[in-house]
This record gives C-alpha cells, structure tokens and sequence, in this order.
C-alpha cells in the first residue's frame, strides 16, 4: 500500500521535510520513493506541494500520514471521506 509521508533531509537542528510518496512497507528515510510531490520548511512555514499530483495518488487509495493530511487540507486539497484529519 502507497503511503504520502514526509522524509527528513537538512542538517542537525535545521530540518527541512520532502513530501513523498512511498511504500508503506519502507522506512522514510530508505530512500526507496514512488514520487516526491513537494516539500516542506517548519522554520519559515514554506509549503510547495503538487496538488494534482496528490490528488491522483489519494484517488486511486494512497493514505497520507496525519501531518501530511493537515498540509494537504491546508493547500485547498480535496480529501477523501476516509481520511481523517487532526
């Protein structure tokens, strides 16, 4: 099953998140990725996401994390009714 995740890159105490599309069966930082859809900076709340791209993915039953269910929400993104968001 194909999970919307985020995986970690930047250095120690400076974290920046790639929106990613992955195996669920794969640890994030494995490497192994469907698709990167974006990506995400906590520090300056930047938030680069293709929306047409992670609505294709949620249609055919990709589930996002609830993190990246929030990011999605707040990008205008359709959710599915399954998706439960925090």
């Amino acid at each position: 099953m194909l999970t919307i995740r985020m995986q970690r890159t930047g250095r120690k105490g400076l974290a920046n998140f790639r929106v990613v599309v992955q195996d669920s069966r794969f640890s994030p930082s494995s490497g192994r990725v469907v698709a990167q859809l974006g990506h995400y900076n906590p520090h300056t709340k930047e938030t680069v996401i293709d929306t047409e791209k992670a609505t294709q993915y949620l249609a055919n039953g990709a589930q996002p994390s609830p993190k990246v269910a929030k990011l999605l929400s707040d990008q205008k993104v359709k959710l599915p009714k399954w998706v439960a968001i925090p």
